[in-house]
C-alpha cells in the first residue's frame, strides 16, 4: 500500500498549525506566528488565504519537503451547519457556505477549507475537514431546551473528543461504535458528551450550558439572569463577554489559569480557591451524572480529555463523585492535528467512507 503523505492546516486568531503525517505518523510540525501589522490590512478573517497559504509553503520549502509528494489535505472544520460526524470531501457548497457567512458563527477555523482547498485544486489531490464544532448527532429528547423559541444546538469539541473516543475504545480492546461512553473535554470551555455506539446523542453548548468552566458561566439561574440583562448596566455584547469570556473561575478568582489556583491551594492553602475550584469539578460531576441517565445506566467508561485533564487534583475531585457509575479513564491534552491526519488516513486507507457535505 502507498504511503499516504498528509498536509494538516488548523487556522488560529493569530498563527496557523501545520504538520505533515506518514501514514499516522507526524513527520514534524510547525505553529507559524503571522506578522500582526500585515494581519492589520485585512479587513475580514477570510482574507488572510492568500498570506497563510504563501506562509505553509514557505515552511514545508524551509524544511526542505517536496509539496508534489503529498497525497491528501486536511484542514480544521468550521462551524458549518448540523453535520453528522465523520471526515467530509471539501465541496464548491462548502466553500460557498463559508464565503457568503452561511456559518452557525464567524470562525478563524474556517480558513482550514479555504486553504486546503487551494492546495487540493494546485496539487489535483483531495481536501478534507473532519469533525467540526457543528457535528449535530442529537436524537429527538436533546433538541427540546424548555422554551419553543430556543432549540438546544450541538456545538462542542468534538474533533478531539471523536479522536479521544476512539483512543479509549482502543485501549479497552473494543471499537467505537460498540461503546457507550460520556466524553469530557476539559478547556476554557467544557464540554460533556454522550456517545451511543458511535454517535453523540446528547452534548452541553460550552458557551452557553453545562457547568462553569475557566473562563465561561455555563447554565445560569434564568431569571435572574433576565433580571441582569435588563437591568440598564451592561450593553448585550458586555453580557456576551461575561458569559463566554469572563465567566467561570476568572469571574470568581480574576484568573482563569488553572496551575496559578493550585498553586495557591498548595502553597497557600487558600480555602476561596479550594472553594471554586473544587465546585468546577462538583458541577463537572453533576454533569457526567446527568449524561449516565442519557445512556441509561449503560457507560462502558467515562473518558477524560483537554488540556486541563493534567490537573491531578481536578480529575480525582471528579473521580471521587462518578467512580460509581464507570470505569475513567483520562487522556490529558489534545492533539487536534493528529485527530485530523487520523480522520484522512482512515478514509484514504478505505477504513471509512468519507461524508457527503
Amino acid at each position: 500500500m502507498k504511503d499516504q503523505k498528509i498536509l494538516v492546516i488548523n487556522p488560529g486568531s493569530t498563527s496557523t498549525k501545520v504538520a505533515v503525517f506518514d501514514n499516522e505518523k507526524q513527520i514534524f510540525s510547525q505553529n507559524i506566528s503571522l506578522d500582526k501589522e500585515e494581519m492589520k490590512k485585512f479587513s475580514h478573517y477570510l482574507e488572510e488565504y492568500s498570506m497563510r497559504k504563501k506562509s505553509i509553503k514557505d515552511f514545508l520549502e524551509s524544511r526542505n519537503f517536496d509539496i508534489r509528494d503529498l497525497t491528501a489535505v486536511i484542514g480544521r472544520g468550521a462551524p458549518f451547519k448540523p453535520l453528522e460526524g465523520g471526515t467530509y470531501r471539501i465541496t464548491d457548497e462548502m466553500l460557498d457556505d463559508i464565503k457568503n457567512g452561511r456559518l452557525q458563527s464567524p470562525h478563524i477555523s474556517a480558513l482550514g477549507a479555504v486553504i486546503a482547498n487551494e492546495f487540493s485544486k494546485e496539487l489535483n489531490i483531495p481536501s478534507f475537514i473532519a469533525d467540526p464544532v457543528s457535528v449535530d448527532e442529537f436524537h429527538e429528547f436533546s433538541r427540546l431546551s424548555g422554551m419553543k423559541e430556543i432549540p438546544r444546538k450541538s456545538l462542542w469539541h468534538a474533533l478531539n473528543c471523536k479522536a479521544i473516543a476512539r483512543e479509549a475504545a482502543e485501549s479497552l480492546g473494543r471499537k467505537y461504535e460498540d461503546l457507550d461512553l460520556i466524553v469530557v473535554h476539559l478547556g476554557g470551555g467544557i464540554t460533556i458528551s454522550a456517545h451511543q455506539k458511535g454517535r453523540a446523542v446528547d452534548v452541553n453548548n460550552g458557551n452557553s450550558e453545562g457547568p462553569f468552566s475557566p473562563e465561561r458561566t455555563g447554565t445560569l439561574p434564568a431569571l435572574e439572569l433576565v433580571e441582569i440583562c435588563y437591568s440598564g448596566k451592561y450593553t448585550k455584547e458586555e453580557m456576551i463577554k461575561k458569559i463566554t469570556k469572563e465567566g467561570g473561575l476568572r469571574s470568581y478568582l480574576g484568573t482563569s489559569d488553572a496551575r496559578e489556583i493550585e498553586e495557591k491551594i498548595i502553597k497557600n492553602n487558600d480555602k476561596e480557591y479550594k472553594l471554586i475550584y473544587e465546585t468546577m469539578a462538583y458541577q463537572i460531576s453533576k454533569e457526567i451524572g446527568a449524561y449516565a441517565t442519557v445512556l441509561k445506566g449503560s457507560v462502558d467508561a467515562i473518558v477524560i480529555t483537554g488540556g486541563i485533564a493534567n490537573s491531578n487534583m481536578l480529575v480525582d475531585w471528579i473521580k471521587e463523585r462518578v467512580s460509581f457509575i464507570s470505569k475513567v479513564l483520562v487522556f490529558p491534552g489534545e492533539d487536534e492535528l493528529s485527530a485530523l491526519a487520523k480522520a484522512a488516513f482512515r478514509v484514504l486507507t478505505g477504513q471509512e467512507k468519507e461524508k457527503k457535505y
